[in-house]
C-alpha cells in the first residue's frame, strides 16, 4: 500500500510539473515579440534593429526550469537501471520499455530545454545591427516554435512517468504469496518411525538332544 501510495505521489508531482511547464511554453508563444513590435533604425552605412524584453522570456525560463525539474525529479525517483536485482527487478519487457523510454525521454529533453531557452533569449532587451542598410533582417521568433516545446515538454515527462512506472513494477503480490504458500511438511505428522519388532524363526530340536541333556 505504501509503494502504491508513492507511487502516486511521484506521478502527481511530474503531472503537475509538466503541465506548469506546457503551459508557461503557451503562454511564451502568445507573448512572444511579434515582427511589429521590433523597432527598426536605417541610415547609410547600418540598419538598427532594436527590441523590447517581452513576457515570453521569463515565461520561456520558467517553463525550462519546470522541464528541468521534473526530467531529474523521474531520474532520482527511477534509480539505477542495473542495480534492480532479485524481487526488485522488473520483468524483462518492462525493462526495456524503461530503458527505450528513458533515452527517448532525454532526447526529447534536451530538445525542449534548448528550444525554450533559445527561444526566450531572443525576447530579451537587445539591439541588433548590421552593416548594410539596403537588405536587413531582423530576427524574432518564429510562430509556433513555443508551441512546439511545450508539446515537447508534456511528452518528455509522460516517458519520464512510463520509465519510472516500468522500473518499480515490480513482481506483485510477492510477499503474500510467499505467506500463503503450503510449508513442504505441513500435514505431515511427525513422530518416532515405528519399527516392528523382528521375529525369529523357531529352532527345532529334535527330541533325543533334549532328553539326553535332561539326564546329563
Amino acid at each position: 500500500m505504501e509503494v502504491e501510495k508513492r507511487k502516486l505521489v511521484m506521478c502527481g508531482v511530474l503531472s503537475v510539473l509538466g503541465l506548469l511547464s506546457a503551459v508557461t511554453a503557451f503562454a511564451a508563444e502568445a507573448t512572444r515579440i511579434k515582427k511589429s513590435q521590433v523597432m527598426v533604425t536605417t541610415s547609410d552605412s547600418f540598419t538598427r534593429c532594436s527590441y523590447n524584453r517581452s513576457p515570453a522570456y521569463n515565461l520561456g525560463f520558467v517553463s525550462a526550469i519546470f522541464l528541468m525539474m521534473a526530467q531529474i525529479i523521474a531520474s532520482v525517483g527511477s534509480g539505477c537501471f542495473c542495480c534492480r536485482k532479485g524481487v526488485r527487478a522488473p520483468t524483462r519487457s518492462n525493462w526495456i520499455l524503461a530503458l527505450v523510454s528513458f533515452i527517448v525521454s532525454w532526447f526529447a529533453f534536451v530538445l525542449a530545454f534548448l528550444t525554450l531557452l533559445t527561444a526566450a533569449s531572443l525576447n530579451d532587451d537587445h539591439i541588433q545591427e548590421t552593416m548594410t542598410a539596403d537588405h536587413y533582417t531582423c530576427y524574432i521568433v518564429r510562430p509556433g516554435v513555443f508551441s512546439v516545446a511545450s508539446i515537447l515538454s508534456l511528452f518528455t515527462v509522460g516517458l519520464g512517468i512510463v520509465y519510472y512506472l516500468c522500473l518499480n513494477s515490480v513482481k506483485q503480490n510477492v510477499a503474500s504469496a510467499a505467506a500463503t504458500t503450503t510449508p513442504v511438511n505441513q500435514g505431515i505428522a511427525m513422530g518416532q518411525p515405528q519399527i516392528p519388532e523382528r521375529v525369529e524363526d523357531p529352532v527345532f530340536v529334535h527330541e533325543d538332544t533334549y532328553m539326553r541333556r535332561q539326564f546329563t
